[in-house]
Parts: structure tokens; C-alpha cells; sequence
């Protein structure tokens, strides 16, 4: 398990959210969209986990980079969906649930997206 948090400071003292937490809050948001067939990582996170260098939550990579939180998602769209549309749904619902459940309104997030899922 990670030990990256997001520290928030107030007058009444600090707020630490796991990095985790909000990996697996964008998770759940990304499910929702209608159009997303899953998510991905990239080639060389694959090889790296398979020869044991590290493990990366799947399609998801959360920082805190200048007072701001900056969330990359790595998608798979399905066939027949446009994919401009689904990759701009799933950065509104990230967004909307990163401010949300974090209080902090400064957020960036970064939708990739890999590849088409075609149905079998």
C-alpha cells in the first residue's frame, strides 16, 4: 500500500486523504460512464508490474502538485461510442467527484485513452 497523501491544512489543523482513496473514488466515477469499457495501464507499467518493479493502480494515477490535485486516468472506449464524448464525460464526473469528496477546488484531470473495445 501507498503511504501519498493529500494534506489539506486548516485553522483546526490538517486533513490527510490517502491518494488511494481518490484513486478508488475516480474508479467508481469512471465505471459510471456510459461508453467506457474499462480501465487500462500502459505498456510499460504492464511490464514493470510483471517483472515485480512496481504496482500501479490500474488506469488511475493521482498527485498533488502545487496546491492542486492533478488525477490521469487511462481509459478504453467502446466501439461505436465517440470518443471525444466519452473521454469528456469521464473528466466532467472525475471532476465533479474529486471536489466533491476532497473540498479542494483546484483539480486537473487527464483523460487517455488507449484503445477501442470492439464486442466479441
Amino acid at each position: 500500500m501507498g503511504e501519498n497523501y493529500i494534506t489539506c491544512r486548516e485553522e483546526n489543523g490538517g486533513i490527510n486523504i490517502s491518494e488511494e482513496v481518490i484513486s478508488g473514488m475516480v474508479r467508481a466515477a469512471v465505471s459510471e460512464v456510459d461508453g467506457v469499457a474499462g480501465l487500462s495501464n500502459t505498456a510499460g507499467a504492464e511490464i514493470a508490474e510483471l517483472i515485480g518493479l512496481k504496482t500501479l493502480p490500474k488506469g488511475v494515477k493521482v498527485q498533488f502538485v502545487e496546491d492542486k490535485i492533478v488525477v490521469d486516468t487511462i481509459i478504453t472506449v467502446r466501439y461505436g461510442y465517440s470518443v471525444v464524448d466519452v473521454a469528456k464525460t469521464v473528466q466532467d464526473k472525475v471532476m465533479t467527484a474529486v471536489q466533491a469528496t476532497t473540498g479542494i477546488e483546484q483539480a486537473e484531470v487527464n483523460v487517455h485513452v488507449t484503445g477501442i473495445a470492439f464486442e466479441k
